[in-house]
């Protein structure tokens, strides 16, 4: 049987051909497939490479093929990434997978990706700088493409591990001061504003704010927007609280020492798992949001239409966030030198029943 060696090849081995025993089923390596088309490893590497299949002859190219088909032998995506460094994979940090605004957002990104042949990786940091830290190390260390972060917040190092170990990256939803990585999120400030101005025009003039936790840009962008929209309205914050987190539980002790304070009619609230937890401290004190106080939310996470009452909140464009950042990483990727973006996605007011007119106050 004619072989196609070149120069300087080593004879081909001779043994039966199949997988060499212990080679899980279905997991036929190149020596595998050389053994059964009778040439040697090199050549089958040829003849699978589109690359190089003419460096062999078309009979030799048929041969191997057909050999690799009967074997089940697929090509190692590990081993094409150690010699090229490309894996066409994406990392995707979350900060909290509980959390019903995240999944919208990724499966966009996600569905733009796989039409371009990435497959991803999403892993949740739990708001954790050193889990985010070890998990992006790990991403690096399987060859991740790129980077999409939804997880910063001050203090990380995040950008600064992207940039050690050359891994591509895009801010999703969260930015940060100074930082020169593109970014996409939404106009915090003007979704804010919009939520301010709805309560101004029902008659509030005593609104309160329940804001996210400090350090986290979408907080820190929401309470500044807050009192710049009551400040052009000539009106001045009830009060004002920072959360511990986006959860539900850290949305009831916020609102406990709000009502603590001075008195109002009406909360704007940083995000809408905080005003779970406001919902619970007013049933747990018989009182109802729209009836006894207005509450605003933030983001239109799924089903906050059907809570009681439906929640009147900011609507970001989750899907379009998704694929911004996943296309804008991937320009990124295919040409390092592309200018970073700093995208900023409108909002809109979504009027449900959770605000109502002020009462005329005596």
């Amino acid at each position: 049987m004619p072989d196609s060696r070149l120069p300087g090849d080593p004879a081909p081995p001779v043994s039966p051909s199949g997988p060499s025993p212990g080679t899980p089923a279905g997991r036929a390596t190149i020596a595998d497939v050389a053994r059964a088309a009778g040439v040697h490893a090199s050549t089958v590497s040829r003849a699978l490479n589109p690359a190089t299949r003419g460096m062999v002859t078309e009979a030799v190219a048929l041969r191997v093929a057909q050999a690799a088909e009967r074997l089940g032998w697929r090509p190692s995506a590990l081993a094409a990434g150690l010699r090229t460094r490309k894996s066409r994979t994406i990392g995707i940090l979350v900060p909290d997978l509980v959390n019903p605004i995240f999944p919208p957002i990724v499966r966009a990104a996600e569905t733009l990706l796989a039409a371009q042949g990435y497959a991803t990786l999403v892993a949740n940091t739990d708001n954790d700088p050193a889990r985010e830290e070890m998990l992006i190390s790990r991403m690096a260390e399987h060859l991740v493409d790129g980077l999409m972060l939804a997880s910063v917040a001050e203090g990380t190092r995040a950008i600064e591990l992207c940039a050690r170990w050359s891994i591509p990256a895009v801010l999703i939803n969260r930015r940060l001061p100074g930082a020169t990585t593109s970014a996409v999120t939404n106009d915090d400030r003007h979704g804010i504003g919009l939520a301010v101005a709805h309560l101004v025009a029902l008659g509030h003039r005593r609104i309160a704010h329940l804001a996210g936790p400090p350090g986290v840009s979408t907080a820190i962008d929401r309470r500044e927007g807050f009192v710049d929209a009551l400040r052009a309205a000539g009106l001045a914050p009830a009060a004002m609280v920072d959360a511990a987190g986006y959860t539900r539980a850290a949305g009831q002790a916020a609102m406990e020492r709000l009502l603590a304070g001075p008195g109002f009619t009406a909360v704007v609230v940083a995000n809408d798992m905080l005003c779970l937890g406001v919902y619970d401290v007013l049933q747990g004190r018989g009182l109802r949001a729209g009836a006894d106080l207005s509450v605003t939310g933030f983001n239109d996470m799924p089903f906050v239409d059907l809570i009681d009452p439906p929640l009147t909140t900011i609507r970001i464009q989750h899907a379009a966030m998704g694929r911004e950042a996943a296309e804008t990483l991937l320009a990124e990727i295919a040409e390092p030198a592309t200018p970073r973006r700093d995208t900023r996605l409108v909002p809109e007011l979504i009027i449900r029943a959770s605000t109502r007119a002020a009462k005329q106050e005596s």
